[in-house]
């Protein structure tokens, strides 16, 4: 079961973000890229004015490499930092999610393993008015859980472009 659980809780917050009601075609919903760490696909869909879902599937550029999927809620600052020139607002996110990680090699040289852990996404995301469009930058604290207890860090940039 101890396995099997980060399977599990993936396959729940995938059928959330991928509910009819939420891909619907209507503004709020993006598709873009994300760099840095991890490196992928990234998706985010607005629920309101303040609060978001994002995810991201992507591969890990690190030593050890690997497969990465996270999921996150996200809650947005209600007040924008507005650019006149660029015709956007900046707002400061935060929020938890889940991460599952897979490595090529684990630390001691096996066959590999599996991460699952906890995300706190902190980033600035710069929201275009004129144009469907949007840029972000974050750093993310994870505590991973499974197979064992550890701390880890990613940040990363990206841009999306919304439907």
């Amino acid at each position: 079961m101890k396995k099997q659980l980060p399977f599990l809780i993936l396959l729940i917050l995938s059928s959330c973000l991928l509910n009819h009601q939420l891909l619907a075609a209507r503004p709020g919903f993006g598709v873009g890229v994300i760099l840095g760490e991890p490196t992928g696909v990234s998706i985010k869909n607005w629920l309101s004015n303040r609060h978001a879902l994002d995810a991201a599937l992507a591969w890990s550029l690190d030593d050890d490499g690997g497969f990465h999927v996270h999921g996150d809620y996200l809650v947005h600052q209600v007040r924008n930092w507005r650019v006149p020139e660029l015709r956007g607002g900046m707002r400061f996110y935060y929020g938890v999610g889940v991460r599952l990680r897979t490595y090529r090699h684990d630390y001691k040289g096996d066959n590999g393993d599996t991460l699952f852990g906890v995300r706190f996404p902190l980033g600035l995301n710069y929201v275009f008015h004129s144009v469907p469009f949007d840029f972000f930058v974050e750093v993310v604290p994870i505590l991973d859980l499974v197979p064992g207890t550890d701390f880890d860090l990613n940040a990363a940039l990206g841009a999306r472009i919304y439907f």
